[in-house]
């Protein structure tokens, strides 16, 4: 069985044996909506149902068990990533408005004026490279 969601393996699960959420819910005594959320993954079943789920789906506890759990990794992956990319684009803005203002004052010499004005565009330039992701989904496209 391919690695996936547990409600997304349910949910394969169940039409395979040609059941409803109703029918499903009907064998283990529960709502149709437990099971709905169940299959969106918006809540787990009570560790009481799983050994009754696998029995129904003819299938062990462990192979119903074997899921993919890194869906939460990849949100905060890319929340990570979005953060890092804001915080590239704040050092770029605050390089500029930092020359800005202390050439405004006289307090900054031209050659620091270009390191922090090369800082910042080299920030900007990092922050719009795509995520590895975004890469290989540009080579597919092209």
């Amino acid at each position: 069985m391919e690695k996936q969601t547990f409600g997304s393996m349910i949910a394969e699960l169940r039409k395979k044996q040609g059941m409803t959420q109703a029918e499903l819910a009907e064998k283990l005594g529960i709502t149709d909506k437990a099971v709905s959320k169940w299959e969106r993954d918006l809540s787990f079943p009570d560790i009481n149902t799983i050994p009754k789920l696998a029995e129904i789906y003819n299938v062990t506890v462990d192979e119903l068990m074997q899921v993919k759990t890194d869906t939460k990794d990849d949100t905060t992956n890319k929340n990570i990533s979005e953060v890092v990319t804001l915080a590239l684009k704040g050092v770029s803005l605050a390089m500029g408005i930092a020359v800005v203002v202390l050439s405004f004052l006289n307090e900054i010499e031209s050659d620091n004026a270009i390191c922090m004005l090369g800082i910042g565009l080299a920030c900007l330039s990092i922050a719009q490279f795509p995520s590895k992701k975004g890469r290989k989904q540009m080579i597919k496209e092209h």
